[in-house]
């Protein structure tokens, strides 16, 4: 592992745990030829992932836009980063379990959609509202109200 600080190419791995989430190990390093230390991460090589978009296309699946439209959803609510990273690799675990070459983006919302709802009702709202593209406040209050029903019961 080349060392971020000096380029060197000899380190030692000095510590090694699973990392949080029980599906990558952290390993803590030192270079031999400066000294400083530095963290890296190691994970499972998963086959690659094409997304099926609505309109048929295709993509390689990209973590980057699932977090980036998790946290779009989750702007300026009580939601800790740790919890939003938590969402993903719940979601990226389920898309990558099913060992499925390619997923139709439609899963993954659905996926997000479950878990948001459990996380925060205004997240859900809000991811929903793009996602399964409201036309108009008729639409807005039809989710609100099923929301509403789900929390009276």
């Amino acid at each position: 592992m080349k060392c971020p600080f000096c380029g060197e190419e000899d380190t030692k791995v000095i510590d090694s745990r699973s990392a949080d989430d029980n599906t990558s190990i952290r390993r803590r390093r030192q270079c031999e030829s400066c000294g400083k230390r530095f963290t890296t991460y190691e994970k499972v090589e998963t086959i690659p992932l094409l997304i099926i978009k609505k309109d048929n296309s295709r993509e390689m699946y990209d973590r980057a836009k699932l977090e980036a439209g998790v946290l779009r959803a989750c702007h300026k609510r009580p939601i800790s980063v740790e919890a939003i990273g938590r969402l993903v690799d719940s979601v990226e675990n389920q898309i990558f379990t099913r060992e499925e070459r390619e997923v139709k983006s439609s899963i993954i919302g659905e996926l997000v959609m479950e878990q948001l709802k459990e996380l925060d009702a205004v997240a859900y709202v809000r991811f929903a509202s793009v996602y399964r593209e409201f036309k108009d406040v008729n639409t807005f209050l039809e989710e609100l109200e099923k929301l509403y029903k789900k929390e009276q019961m």
